[in-house]
């Protein structure tokens, strides 16, 4: 058996709450009282219970990151940023993977809280739930990432996604492209509608349009099926704008199983520029977002120190457009 918390007290000559309250930092003792306790620490080698701790303070020192899709590149990178910057703060990572389930998310982020984590960063994929927003309702130190849900006061971080269809329409107008066609997620998401509000704009104020829309989950499964919608419109866009890259690789093997080819056929931007896109034939042109940023500003608003007359902020982020060899001017019909 280890030294427990009363035989650090006894050596220090002070009580036990004493002891937990100084090593919680929820009291400020006389120099010669903390060199006591801590030299009787060192000499009894005394390890803190993290569980006591955790119910002590009110919080672990860990911060709880519940995503969507580990296999996901974006989502691989954000929790790698996240387990960065945490590790900054003296913080360990628990992480949940939902496997995109609405009620995996209820499930998941209920046992966050009960594991009392310091902070808790959260990714939906589902526009709303009220199951969802009754839970995230009780949590302290929530920040919503790259996905909104709607009712939730709380601080978030989110990219500039009106931004970044924009920057898409602007680019593909510029270089002659007149019909466009919009892949995106989930219709209702905040992510999909911005980035298609921004690809119209930018569309329409360029002397292009977007011709036709097809929305799904973020999925390589939706991406072959958004494929075949494409081939058969009979719109004939001349250019698509893909939400994400999950997406996008289905839809590059059935335009492959296809003999389209990218861009002499059909120009192509991907949204995130989370995976290897740069090592595709052609490369792949992307709009990218900041997703360690995100990561890191996250960690940082969930362990601020609580302001009950503090404003809940939005951060949102930039996004840039990465030009590679998937885009150029159309063919002649």
């Amino acid at each position: 058996m280890g030294a427990s918390l009363s035989d650090v007290a006894s050596a220090a000559g002070v009580s036990p709450s004493t002891v937990s309250r100084y090593l919680n930092a929820g009291i400020k003792l006389p120099a010669s009282t903390s060199e006591r306790i801590d030299a009787a620490i060192k000499t009894l080698r005394y390890v803190p219970n993290p569980l006591a701790r955790s119910l002590g303070r009110g919080r672990s020192d860990t911060v709880g990151l519940v995503i969507p899709d580990i296999a996901n590149p974006f989502f691989a990178s954000l929790a790698s940023a996240v387990e960065q910057a945490a590790e900054e703060h003296g913080q360990g990572v628990l992480l949940s993977a939902t496997s995109n389930s609405a009620a995996r998310e209820v499930e998941y982020v209920s046992r966050m809280l009960r594991n009392r984590v310091s902070g808790l960063l959260f990714v939906s994929g589902h526009h709303n739930s009220s199951d969802l927003a009754e839970t995230l309702a009780a949590a302290s130190g929530l920040i919503l990432i790259d996905e909104d849900v709607p009712g939730i006061d709380c601080s978030k971080v989110f990219c500039d996604n009106e931004n970044g269809g924009r920057l898409a329409g602007q680019y593909l107008a510029s270089v002659g492209h007149k019909r466009i066609a919009f892949i995106g997620g989930p219709e209702k998401l905040r992510s999909t509608t911005e980035r298609l509000t921004g690809l119209r704009e930018a569309a329409e104020e360029n002397g292009a349009k977007v011709v036709m829309t097809c929305f799904g989950n973020y999925s390589p499964e939706f991406g072959r099926q958004a494929a075949a919608q494409v081939l058969q419109s009979s719109e004939e866009p001349t250019a698509v704008f893909v939400s994400s890259g999950e997406i996008a690789f289905g839809l590059l093997e059935a335009l492959q199983a296809a003999d389209i080819a990218i861009p002499e056929r059909l120009s192509l931007i991907v949204f995130d520029d989370a995976g290897p896109l740069h090592l595709f034939n052609p490369a792949l042109t992307a709009i990218r977002q900041p997703i360690r940023e995100m990561g890191r500003k996250a960690v940082e608003l969930a362990l601020a120190e609580p302001d009950e007359n503090a404003a809940f902020v939005e951060f949102l982020l930039p996004v840039e457009l990465i030009v590679r060899a998937s885009v150029t001017a159309p063919k002649a019909t």
